[in-house]
Parts: structure tokens; sequence; C-alpha cells
């Protein structure tokens, strides 16, 4: 019998760092089975599922703990079927500003829109010193979900915002 965990993991970067988490769990015959990781202001986290075996649970939590410069959280994790849900894809830029992300957050809440994944980042403008905030996010929606209703919702925040929003319906493999 197999579990399944969910381990959240923090330090300071460094070279090696995915190599230990990667060992401890082959060590004790864990499958790294899907993960995000990053590097932001001199940290690495990141957070992983993996399979482990029932039998080796509380030794690679204690390998876990025991890693050198890593802090590693580990949360009990069932194994969720997926199916007839759509897939998302947003992508956002604009001028930076305060509440850019709550904003945008708020509408996909009230479509019942879960986001997987959020990636951002500030630029320079291109001849410019204006710093433009560039967002891009995979997310999940009801079979049922009234995509035009959404896209109206976010084109009425993108005219508020001064930001451009797209939103595209992108199959996952």
């Amino acid at each position: 019998m197999s579990a399944n965990l969910i381990l959240s993991v923090i330090g300071d970067d460094r070279p090696g760092l995915v190599e230990s988490l990667a060992t401890a769990i082959a060590t004790h015959q864990g499958n790294w089975l899907e993960s995000s990781m990053a590097h932001l202001s001199g940290k690495f986290a990141g957070i992983v599922r993996v399979a482990v075996p029932e039998s080796q649970v509380e030794a690679l939590k204690a390998a876990l703990a025991a890693l050198p410069g890593l802090r590693v959280g580990t949360e009990d994790a069932a194994a969720v079927p997926r199916g007839g849900e759509r897939r998302l894809k947003l992508s956002l830029v604009g001028h930076d500003r305060i509440g850019i992300v709550r904003e945008v957050s708020q509408v996909l809440a009230r479509h019942a829109v879960n986001v997987e994944s959020l990636n951002t980042h500030t630029a320079s403008a291109p001849m410019s010193a204006d710093i433009l905030f560039h967002a891009t996010a995979e997310l999940t929606g009801a079979a049922s979900l009234d995509a035009l209703a959404l896209i109206a919702d976010l084109e009425r925040l993108s005219n508020d915002l001064m930001v451009d929003i797209n939103l595209d319906e992108s199959i996952r493999r």
C-alpha cells in the first residue's frame, strides 16, 4: 500500500538542494510524482507530491527533517481523481500597482475558478523606465463554467486596472 505525501520545502538557495531531497525520497522507495519549485530572493521554495510505501512514511519524514539547510513540511494527501474540468490559461501585463493579484483573484473566485499555478514577475517596460507587472496562471473550472461571463468580468477589470488580460481555454496533457 502506498501513501501520498505533499512536501513543502524552503531553504537558502544553493547547489544540491534538489539532489538531497530527491535522494532522501528515492532512498525510502518514494516516487516523485509532481512538483513546482522556484528561486526567489535567495531562497529556494518548492512543493512536491510523492508516493511512498506505508512502511517507509515515518522513516522518510525523519530523513527529510534531518536534511541540512532545508525545512521540509509533510502533509498526507489522498490521490484526487480529476475529470470534467475546464482548463484555462490567463496572462496579464500592465503597469505595476498594488492590488492587481487581489482584484483578478476575486473575479476568479466569484466564478468558482481554481488557480492551479500562478507565476508573476516585474520588469522594466521597453523604451521607458516604467515597471510592468506580468502574470501567467493555469486555472480550472467546472465543466459548467460560463466562460463568456468570466471573460466579460475580466475585460471590465482589465479596463479598470488598465492592464491587458487574456484568457484562453487550454488542453493540458
